[in-house]
């Protein structure tokens, strides 16, 4: 007997967020050209599914930490027939050196605020190690600025994420930006975005 079991998981913020994400990306992936992308934390499925099918030329690896959500991605990737996305790996951004080879584009999407620093410090050793010369980190989220929240909304956000675990919490933007720095990696452009999130986007220096 046939099993149609659909194991596809839904998160509301993607589909509010993916829309705004692409614009930005747009303005820096190129559409004609063939390009690795490395997709951290896929969680879903839903962006990865989502940004290659606009990235035709691209290369799609999704990786995920959480073992049960593969179910879920490979889903979505088996539902959308995108030819262009590869099946997810496990990847801990902590462990190196990463089980892939160099990537033009790292993705780490509502990543940073739901993990400890150590997985910051990791993701950004990892990118400095595996791009390409003038790879690509793009990041988004919540971040503080100066040390201040930029809204009273992620004030409550913030203390619900410390709730969970007290090592977890919105980062101050500046201290992720010298975190990167460490590594080779250039900070580019700061965007602001929707429901008080931020895009950010790094450039791997040669």
């Amino acid at each position: 007997m046939m099993n149609n079991q659909d194991l596809r998981q839904f998160a509301p913020a993607c589909a509010r967020n993916s829309e705004p994400i692409l614009a930005v990306l747009n303005d820096h992936l190129p559409k004609d050209q063939k390009i690795n992308v490395l997709e951290i934390a896929a969680g879903t499925g839903e962006h990865a599914v989502f940004f290659a099918s606009n990235f035709p030329h691209a290369k799609w690896q999704p990786t995920e930490f959480n073992q049960e959500a593969h179910k879920s991605i490979q889903a979505w990737i088996d539902h959308s027939q995108v030819s262009n996305i590869l099946p997810p790996i496990g990847l801990d951004v902590c462990q190196h050196p990463w089980p892939i080879n160099k990537v033009d584009v790292v993705l780490a999407i509502n990543m940073i605020h739901i993990s400890d620093w150590s997985c910051t410090e990791g993701l950004m050793k990892g990118a400095g190690n595996h791009l390409s010369s003038d790879g690509l980190l793009y990041l988004y989220g919540p971040y503080k600025r100066e040390g201040k929240h930029t809204a009273e909304s992620n004030v409550d956000f913030n203390s619900w994420l410390k709730e969970r675990n007290p090592k977890w919490g919105i980062r101050d933007m500046e201290e992720v930006i010298s975190e990167a720095a460490k590594h080779g990696l250039e900070h580019q452009k700061t965007e602001e975005m929707p429901a008080n999130n931020f895009s950010m986007v790094f450039k791997k220096l040669s």
